[in-house]
C-alpha cells in the first residue's frame, strides 16, 4: 500500500514529523513502513511555460523552433524534437540553471545553428513513471491542463514536492488499506485527531430508485449491495490534484468518473463500480452466481468462461460484471457516457478470492475484498463518490441510495479486566492511562467500578476480536520500548535440542562441509511417484492422499526421499547444470488404511544423489565421474559421525529401481539383530534413460535406528606406545565370494591383536583361470600393552590364511 505524505496531511495534522520520522513512528507502533520515497527524482528550476509559437527548424525536419513564455517577461526560444509540441500549449520548462534526474544540467546550446534556452520536458525527463500517467500522454512532452499558471514552480504541479510511504502490512491490520485508516493509526500513535471530509452532494429532483432496482439471489456470497444514479455527466480528464493523488500511489488516470472510484477506493478502503446506466438494462441489478457455460467480456477485452461459484453483478440477464474483481465491457464507462449507475458493496472475501486467483486478476478492489472491508464505510464511500463525480463531472445525483442487506453488520464488543491487561504486559496501568489509549485509538468504552473495560470495538478494526487483542493494541500505544522487563523466579530449564534434532543438524553441517549441497523438497508429489523404490516404500504401504491438493502432480504425501531428488537432479540437467552432489534430510509417510482413520506413520529419512563429475576437466587433468563408491563414501561419512561405523554392513542386493549388480544394501546390527536401513547404488538403466540423466548414484536411510545407536559421548583413546606389523596377503578363489566376508573371518580369526584389515587390490585375468579373482588384504597386528615378535604374528597370520582356504577354497597366490 502506498500512501502520499501530503494526502494523509488533509485527514491529520502531520506538522512536526518528516516522512522519515513518520515511518520511525508508525512501524514501533507496528505498522512496518518498508521504503519512504521522494517522488522528485531531483527536478529543481522547471517551471510552467506557454507555448507562444512554433515554427520548424529551418536546417531540421524532426526539430521545432518555440517561443515560451516562463512568467519572467523574457521570451525564451527552445528547440524542441517531441511530435506534439504545438503553440497554445502549457508545458513544464527547464530554464537554463535547472537540473533534472540524472544529473542532468540545462545549459544553453544550439541545435542546428539555432539557439535554444532550455528544455520543454517530457514524463519520464522529470523522473515520473510514464505508464501511470493518461495513455495520451505517454509519448512526447506533457502537456499541462489550462488555467495552470504560468511560472508555478513544477514541482507543486505536478506533486513532486511529496513523499510516499510504502506500508507492508500484514494480514489482520487491512484497515490500513486506505488513507482514512493510516490516518486513524496515526492518530492513535500522536494523540492527534482525524479529519474525514463531509461530501456535499449536488442533487436532482427524481429518487434513484425510480431508475435503480436491487436484488441480492446469492445472500451468501452478497451481505450488502448499494446502488445511487447519477444523471448528465460529462466524462474528462480528471483535475491534476486528482490524478496526482493517484500516480503517486501507482494507479494510472483513466477518466473523471473511474478516477473518483479510485480514489475514495484509496481513501475509504472501499472499493466501487460505476457502470453506464444506459447500458444496464431497465437500471435492474441482481447479484448472483454464475451459470454453468455462462461468458462475459471483461474490461481488458478478454473472453471470460464462469463457472458456478463465481459471483457476478447481472443486469437480470447478463453478466455485467465480476464482482469485486473486473467490470464487463458491456457496461464499461466510456466518453459517450452520460448516465452513471455508481456501485458499493460487501462481497464475501472468499468468493471474490477465488474468482480473482482463477482468472489471473488480482487488482486493487479484490485486495482489499479478499481481507473483508470495513461494512461501516459501504454508504459514506458512496456519498462521497457521488460527491466527487458531481463535482468533477458536472452531474447530478438523485435523491436516496437503493441498498439491500442480507447479513446487517454487528456491533463488536469486548471486555477486558485492567488487571488482566497488567499482568498480560507486566505493568501497573492506571486506569485513566487505558483510558486514554481508548480514545487514541477512538473506541467507545465503559468502564465498571471494577476496572472492567466493555469496548465497542469500531467496524474498522475488524482484527478485534477478543482481549488479547485490546491487550496488544495497549502495549503498542503505551510503547514496547517502555514494557519492563519481567525476572523469572523459581527453576529454570533451559532449552536445548533434542538427540534427533541435534543429530539432523550435526549431519546437516557435516555434508555441507563435505561439499554436497542440501536441498528441501516438497512433503507432495503424484500419485506415479510414490510407485518408485517399493523396497524402501514398503511393499504393503500406500500413499497418502491429501484432501484438498493444489494440483495432481502435488496430490499425496511423499513415500520416499529419492523421487524428488530425481526430479531435483533432472531440473538442474535442463538448466545445463550437470554435475549434482544433494542431500535431504526430511520425512517420509508411509499408512497401510485404503481409507485412513489414523495419522499416518512419519518416519525421518537421510537421502543423497550423485550424477555427473566427481572433477571436473582441467588443463591438466581429465574428468572423473562419480561412482558406486562416492555415494558409500557420504554413508561411511554419516555413520562416523555418529560413531557407529563399527556397526554397519553392507551385502549385495538387487531392489527394484536399482542397478541389479551396482546396489549394496545397508545393514546395522542392533540388539535385535541385523536389519536392513537401506540401500545404496546406481539407478536402474531404464530410470535413469526415463529422468534424462548419466550415470547416476542414489542412497537413501531410515534414521529412526541410528538415533538409538548413535554416542552422545566423544571418547578419546591414547595413541599406540608400541609399534605395529603389518602382513600382506593376496588370495585366489570364486567370483562370487564378496570380499566383506575375507575381512570378517580375518577379524575372527586374529581377534584382538589384529588392529585393522583392508582390502587393496583386487585382480582378474585370464591367468587366474575362469570365475576366478585375486583379494589382496593388508592386515596390521599390534598388542597395546607390548610389543610382538615375528614369532607371534607369522603364528597369527598363518591362522588367518588357513581359516581363508579352509573356508572359502582360497589359494595362496606367489
Amino acid at each position: 500500500m502506498k500512501i502520499s505524505y501530503q494526502w494523509l496531511n488533509e485527514y491529520i495534522d502531520l506538522s512536526g514529523f518528516t516522512g522519515a520520522e513518520l515511518a520511525e513512528k508508525m512501524t514501533r507502533g507496528g505498522i512496518e513502513i518498508d521504503e519512504v520515497e521522494s517522488r522528485n527524482k531531483g527536478v529543481t528550476g522547471v517551471v510552467v511555460g506557454y507555448v507562444k509559437s512554433r515554427e520548424k527548424h529551418p536546417d531540421a525536419d524532426k526539430l521545432n523552433v518555440c517561443k515560451v513564455d516562463v512568467g519572467t517577461g523574457e521570451e525564451l526560444q527552445i528547440v524542441c524534437g517531441a511530435k506534439n509540441v504545438d503553440a497554445g500549449q502549457l508545458v513544464p520548462v527547464a530554464t537554463v540553471g535547472a537540473k533534472l534526474p540524472g544529473d542532468l544540467h540545462i545549459k544553453r546550446a544550439k541545435l542546428r545553428g539555432v539557439e535554444s534556452q532550455g528544455m520543454i520536458c517530457s514524463a519520464k525527463e522529470l523522473g515520473i513513471n510514464d505508464k501511470l500517467l493518461p495513455k495520451e500522454q505517454q509519448e512526447g512532452i506533457l502537456v499541462l491542463p489550462p488555467h495552470t499558471v504560468i511560472g508555478t514552480p513544477i514541482e507543486g504541479v505536478l506533486g513532486l514536492n511529496d513523499e510516499v510511504l510504502e506500508l507492508d502490512l500484514t494480514p489482520n491490520r487491512s484497515d490500513c488499506l486506505s488513507v482514512i485508516g493510516t490516518a486513524y493509526e496515526i492518530g492513535a500513535l500522536t494523540g492527534r485527531e482525524v479529519r474525514i471530509p463531509e461530501p456535499a452532494i449536488a442533487h436532482a429532483s427524481e429518487r434513484t430508485d425510480s431508475h435503480v432496482q436491487v436484488t441480492i439471489s446469492a445472500p451468501e456470497q452478497c451481505f450488502h449491495y448499494s446502488a445511487r444514479y447519477i444523471k448528465g455527466v460529462k466524462i474528462g480528464e480528471s483535475p491534476l490534484w486528482l490524478q496526482n493523488r493517484l500516480i503517486a500511489a501507482g494507479i494510472r488516470p483513466i477518466n473523471n468518473v473511474v478516477d473518483v472510484t479510485n480514489f475514495v477506493l484509496l481513501e475509504y478502503g472501499q472499493p466501487l463500480h460505476a457502470f453506464d446506466a444506459d447500458q444496464v438494462k431497465s437500471g435492474r441489478i441482481d447479484v448472483r452466481l454464475a451459470h454453468e457455460g455462462e461468458t462475459m467480456l471483461t474490461l481488458d477485452d478478454q473472453e471470460r468462461r464462469l463457472e458456478p461459484h463465481m459471483l457476478v453483478i447481472t443486469d437480470g440477464e447478463k453478466p455485467i460484471a465480476l464482482a469485486g474483481v473486473m467490470g464487463g465491457a458491456n457496461s464499461e464507462v466510456t466518453g459517450d457516457t452520460v448516465n452513471i449507475l455508481l456501485e458499493s458493496a460487501r462481497f464475501d472475501g472468499g468468493t471474490v478470492r477465488k474468482t480473482s486467483r482463477q482468472f489471473g486478476l488480482r487488482s486493487e478492489s479484490s485486495i482489499r475484498f479478499e481481507k473483508e472491508v470495513d461494512p461501516g464505510r459501504v454508504i459514506p464511500a458512496l456519498n462521497r463518490a457521488a460527491a466527487l463525480i458531481t463535482e468533477l463531472a458536472g452531474g447530478l445525483a438523485t435523491e436516496g441510495i437503493v441498498e439491500v442487506t442480507t447479513a446487517p453488520a454487528k456491533q463488536q464488543v469486548v471486555e477486558v479486566a485492567l488487571a488482566k491487561i497488567n499482568r498480560y504486559l507486566g505493568t501497573s496501568l492506571s486506569s485513566l492511562e487505558v483510558q486514554t489509549i481508548m480514545n487514541r485509538l477512538s473506541f467507545g468504552y465503559s468502564v465498571s467500578e471494577e476496572d472492567v473495560f466493555q469496548v465497542e470495538v469500531p467496524s474498522r478494526r475488524g482484527d478485534i476480536s477478543y482481549d488479547v487483542d485490546l491487550i496488544e493494541e495497549v502495549a503498542r500505544l503505551y510503547g514496547y520500548d517502555n514494557i519492563p522487563t519481567t525476572p523469572i523466579f523459581g527453576d529454570v530449564t533451559p532449552g536445548a535440542l533434542t538427540k534427533p534434532q541435534a543429530i539432523r543438524r550435526e549431519l546437516r553441517k557435516r555434508l555441507t562441509d563435505a561439499g554436497l549441497h542440501e536441498v528441501i523438497s516438497y512433503s507432495f508429489t503424484g500419485p506415479e511417484r510414490t510407485q518408485l523404490f517399493p523396497a524402501l516404500s514398503g511393499e504393503s504401504t500406500k500413499a497418502v492422499k491429501l484432501s484438498m491438493p493444489m494440483s495432481e502432480e502435488r496430490s499425496v504425501l511423499r513415500t520416499t526421499l529419492i523421487a524428488q531428488l530425481l526430479e531435483t537432479a533432472a531440473y538442474n540437467r535442463n538448466r545445463k547444470n550437470e554435475s549434482a552432489v544433494i542431500f535431504e534430510i526430511g520425512s517420509v509417510f508411509h499408512t497401510e488404511e485404503e481409507k485412513l482413520t489414523r495419522l499416518p506413520q512419519e518416519k525421518h529419512r537421510f537421502a543423497a544423489l550423485l550424477t555427473g563429475n566427481r572433477v571436473e576437466p582441467q588443463w591438466n587433468r581429465k574428468a572423473a565421474a562419480v561412482d558406486f563408491y562416492d555415494a558409500k563414501g557420504v554413508l561411511e561419512t554419516v555413520f562416523a559421525v555418529l560413531g557407529i561405523t563399527d556397526k554397519v554392513s553392507y551385502a549385495a542386493a538387487q531392489p527394484e529401481h536399482f542397478h541389479p549388480g551396482r546396489t549394496a544394501a545397508v545393514q546395522l546390527e542392533t540388539e535385535h539383530g541385523t536389519e536392513v536401513i537401506g540401500y545404496v547404488g546406481q539407478l536402474h538403466p531404464t530410470l535413469q534413460l526415463e529422468s534424462d540423466l548419466a550415470d547416476t548414484y542414489v542412497l537413501e536411510i531410515e534414521l529412526a535406528p541410528l538415533y538409538q545407536l548413535a554416542g552422545d559421548e566423544i571418547v578419546y583413546k591414547a595413541l599406540p606406545r608400541y609399534p605395529a606389523m603389518q602382513r600382506d596377503i593376496a588370495v585366489v578363489l570364486d567370483m562370487g565370494v564378496p570380499a566383506g566376508e575375507l575381512t570378517a573371518l580375518a577379524w575372527q580369526t586374529a581377534g584382538e591383536l589384529l588392529e585393522s584389515v583392508r582390502v587393496f587390490d583386487v585382480f582378474t585375468g585370464e591367468k587366474l583361470g575362469a570365475g576366478k579373482k585375486s583379494v589382496a588384504l593388508s592386515l596390521v597386528y599390534r598388542h597395546a600393552e607390548r610389543t610382538l615378535t615375528d614369532e607371534e604374528v607369522t603364528e597369527l597370520h598363518g591362522k588367518v590364511v588357513a581359516g581363508l582356504e579352509q573356508s572359502f577354497a582360497a589359494e595362496l597366490r606367489k
